[in-house]
């Protein structure tokens, strides 16, 4: 475990990497969203002299809003990855989660082991008594069976 000044622990450089890579992603992201809408409602607005005609604004306009929606679109896919990467890594790198379950299944199997033997020899112990039993009354009925050849 690496400690730093502050007396926090310190992620090893591939962790921190892509803790870094993760933190930047999720901020290009949300400046794409927060950009392209921004611009898609200036452009909703009507904004802006153009020397074109009004009909080639207007198609102008609709196919960049259409890039633009294009985009928001491609920044939320984006960020679900993102969310998806972080919870793969979560489950792939959270060592202590995966060693307490682990243990506590361990536990439970133990103690279901120990349950088990405790009525397997009890079992045994029954059957070991009723053996016994017919055991003693076969030869006490042997010994009174008159043999006749």
């Amino acid at each position: 475990m690496l400690i730093n000044m502050s007396g926090q622990r310190a992620l090893p450089q591939s962790k921190e990497a892509l803790l870094k890579s993760y933190q930047t992603r999720l901020k290009d992201d949300v400046k794409s969203i927060l950009e392209n809408f921004e611009e898609t409602v200036k452009l909703a607005r009507g904004e802006g002299d153009s020397q074109l005609s009004k009909t080639t604004q207007c198609e102008q306009d609709t196919y960049e809003m259409q890039v633009r929606a294009a985009n928001i679109v491609r920044a939320f896919e984006s960020l679900m990855k993102l969310v998806s990467d972080i919870k793969q890594y979560l489950i792939l790198n959270d060592f202590h989660s995966v060693n307490e379950a682990i243990a506590t299944n361990s536990q439970l199997f133990r103690a279901t082991q120990r349950d088990c033997d405790k009525k397997l020899m009890k079992l045994r112990d029954e059957m070991a008594l009723d053996l016994y039993d017919l055991e003693e009354e076969y030869y006490t009925k042997m010994d009174r069976v008159v043999f006749v050849f």
